[in-house]
């Protein structure tokens, strides 16, 4: 059994696809405010936000606890507005060996498809894929559409 894994699942949101992508990239500390419930704090650790190689320290509810997460960006691509990051600390670390989050936004007129692609490889066969981490970025994201469609 592989310990390397893959989860991917897109989502339609109702507010602009840029905008969206511009909140991720350059606001990720707005999250909080449009997601309470789910994300607390979002502070940026180096660099600057937005930026191939800043760092982000996330504070979030996962599995109803208190959870964190300090990311890298590794990747922009302004133009397929997709952003890929590596988590380097925090809670999922200690049951996977890596972990990558990719968000790539599509915006074809009225349709905005936000493809969330999570990347990882666990420490042993016992650890379960994060299939709830994947519904904990798309109910936040869902959280975004609303703040931006009101």
């Amino acid at each position: 059994m592989s310990l390397e894994g893959k989860l991917v699942s897109e989502i339609n949101i109702k507010c602009d696809g840029d905008v969206f992508h511009e909140v991720y990239r350059h606001r990720p500390h707005h999250i909080s405010n449009m997601s309470p419930d789910k994300i607390q704090n979002v502070d940026i650790h180096e660099g600057v936000w937005g930026t191939v190689g800043s760092v982000n320290y996330w504070n979030f509810i996962h599995d109803g606890k208190e959870a964190v997460a300090k990311e890298k960006v590794e990747e922009i691509d302004e133009e397929k507005k997709l952003i890929k990051k590596r988590i380097i600390e925090g809670d999922l670390l200690k049951d996977y060996k890596s972990f990558y989050i990719t968000v790539h936004v599509e915006t074809k007129g009225e349709n905005n498809i936000v493809t969330w692609i999570i990347e990882y490889e666990k420490k042993n066969a016992n650890v379960p894929d994060p299939h709830t981490l994947m519904e904990l970025l798309l109910n936040v994201t869902k959280d975004i559409e609303n703040h931006h469609i009101k």
